[in-house]
């Protein structure tokens, strides 16, 4: 019998290595029949969630799995991934939740949660207003930990023509004087362009040379929805800031491997209030989680039962709201990592000083 929960989130594995650490005997089959069989899979109670505590409030949830890899869920016909997503949502339901997020890929779907959310009598959220909003912290951050200039920089916007992609362009339009958006929707990055002149008064560059683009970015923020990596080790200058959102991750790791002078932070990571225990693995120091399961967190502690960060365009305001909330509870930006490892100011300051020395300059 499953405990009476008030939020829960669904995610998905990112692979077929993930669904073999679950289910090892699969690791027998072909692969093209291993994942036939996990498309058939029901959703699956991965575990709950515990110990959430601000000074206003404490809730607990669950997270609800999906077993359909990042691969299938792009490769399969929508209408399988989406009926996956609402039999989750249902289960999560019958645990009692009131708010759902929606995780990975669960978030890209379709129409980023809005078709979800009409077949469920709960509330969801794609948990898309605070990923931004933390994102941005974030990069902030880092570029001043590197000695970049925010206003000076030159700033690319990796997937600009999704729902968190335009939103960091619009943001960041207000603070920096160069920016190019990249994606394979031209049109859809010309009209985001237009929008930004109107609003801002900064005329971006839009492009789908993804690689051209950044190879002349000092900050790159990466939000794409591809299914592997897309940005490579020569793809980047020395000195280069770059926070991927993406999962999949928009960076390979090659990059770290090789290039000690580039500074390849992931976006998103939050440190949660109380004593959590979310009793599962999901890569994290204890008490950490992605912005998209915070948000979900959030709102639930403020009883905020009610759709929130739906459909391709995010809102400033929600942005704004949120960020809000998120400060009232407690939650606030995890130190920084990179491929699922801390990276101290120690390490930043050594990163700074090779991409100096490879730029022919004394920092």
């Amino acid at each position: 019998m499953m405990k009476q929960v008030e939020f829960a989130f669904i995610l998905h594995p990112l692979t077929m290595e993930d669904i073999f650490k679950k289910f090892k005997f699969l690791r027998n089959l072909p692969h093209f029949l291993a994942g036939a069989a996990i498309s058939l899979f029901p959703p699956v109670l991965a575990s709950y969630i515990s110990g959430i505590s601000s000074p206003y409030a404490s809730v607990e949830g669950c997270f609800i799995g999906i077993t359909l890899t990042t691969e299938q869920m792009l490769r399969l016909p929508q209408e399988i991934p989406l009926r996956k997503i609402i039999a989750a949502g249902k289960k999560a339901a019958r645990a009692g939740a009131k708010i759902i997020g929606l995780g990975a890929m669960t978030a890209v779907i379709g129409d980023a949660g809005v078709t979800v959310a009409r077949h469920l009598d709960v509330a969801v959220t794609t948990g898309n207003s605070y990923t931004v909003a933390t994102a941005l912290e974030g990069t902030r951050k880092a570029a001043e930990l590197m000695g970049l200039d925010f206003e000076q920089a030159e700033v690319a916007i990796l997937g600009a023509s999704g729902s968190i992609g335009s939103a960091c362009a619009r943001i960041l339009a207000r603070d920096v004087n160069f920016m190019t958006l990249i994606a394979r929707n031209v049109p859809r990055l010309e009209k985001l362009a237009d929008s930004i002149l109107r609003d801002t008064g900064l005329a971006v560059k839009v492009t789908a040379q993804a690689k051209k683009a950044l190879r002349k970015a000092d900050i790159v923020i990466a939000v794409s929805s591809a299914a592997g990596s897309v940005i490579d080790p020569e793809d980047l200058k020395p000195g280069a800031v770059v926070c991927d959102v993406a999962r999949p991750r928009d960076v390979s790791a090659k990059v770290v491997q090789k290039r000690d002078d580039v500074l390849v932070i992931e976006g998103g990571i939050v440190e949660i209030p109380g004593d959590v225990n979310f009793n599962f693995n999901f890569g994290f120091p204890p008490k950490t989680a992605y912005a998209c399961m915070a948000e979900t967190m959030i709102l639930a502690l403020e009883k905020r039962f009610e759709n929130f960060s739906l459909g391709r365009e995010l809102h400033v305001s929600q942005i704004d709201e949120i960020s809000a909330l998120a400060v009232k509870h407690g939650f606030k930006l995890a130190g920084f990592r990179s491929f699922e490892r801390p990276v101290s100011l120690d390490a930043i300051n050594k990163i700074r000083k090779k991409a100096s020395l490879k730029r022919g300059k004394s920092d």
